[in-house]
């Protein structure tokens, strides 16, 4: 299936989707949205990765910031913080530029390395785009964590791929159903920037009313 521009979805929402469903689609289909120090920490980081104003070329190779991409195979679209083009023989040609080159896409995220994969994913989905708009093949990207001040190497393997897919076809059916799931409550939740919207303590095997009224009944005690 191939999709169209109109139905593509942000390429960014992956990782959202990866991490808590919920959050996703209270972002994404609820467009309802809350910073806290984490977002904008985030947030910060991406846009020093997108300035446009700084260009690096440092002899054979070469750096793009904020790169738009898509993929009309999985229907996303977003942009890449960093793309290098490494000159090598073995590369893709680029317009405008001598040689061939290998492409390696470069994630920013503004903390250290998680125990789940929702950055790996994001990471492999740009490179998918990349490969799918530049016909190149991409076998590894990195993410820079600003909390280590390091970059980590992250293999994209068919398993990862097929990750992507998989993630990317649920994502388009919960959109087009307009499907809010419930939140699985865990520790992740505390550090969510849309807990107090999500409201996670209504999914602990209790009725809305029921919350409600212990809420009334109790002078916003739950709150």
């Amino acid at each position: 299936m191939m999709y169209s521009e109109e139905n593509f979805l942000q390429l960014s929402g992956i990782q959202h989707f990866e991490f808590c469903r919920r959050q996703w689609a209270l972002t994404h289909i609820e467009q309802q949205w809350q910073e806290n120090v984490r977002t904008f920490e985030g947030k910060l980081l991406h846009d020093k990765a997108h300035d446009s104003f700084l260009r690096e070329t440092r002899g054979d190779e070469f750096i793009s910031r904020g790169m738009p991409i898509h993929s009309n195979a999985l229907g996303i679209s977003g942009e890449c913080d960093i793309v290098e083009f490494h000159k090598e023989d073995e590369g893709i040609n680029i317009v405008g530029r001598d040689g061939y080159y290998r492409v390696i896409p470069i994630e920013y995220k503004r903390g250290k390395p998680k125990e789940g994969i929702e950055d790996s994913v994001q990471l492999a989905a740009e490179a998918i785009c990349l490969e799918e708009m530049l016909c190149c093949e991409i076998k590894y990207g990195y993410i820079y964590y600003g909390e280590i001040r390091r970059r980590q190497k992250i293999h994209i393997d068919n398993v990862l791929r097929n990750k992507v897919r998989d993630i990317v076809s649920e994502m388009h059916q919960y959109y087009d159903r307009r499907y809010t799931p419930k939140v699985k409550v865990g520790k992740k939740c505390n550090a969510c920037s849309l807990k107090d919207i999500c409201v996670p303590e209504l999914n602990k095997n209790r009725s809305v009313s029921s919350y409600i009224d212990n809420v009334v009944n109790d002078g916003g005690d739950d709150l």
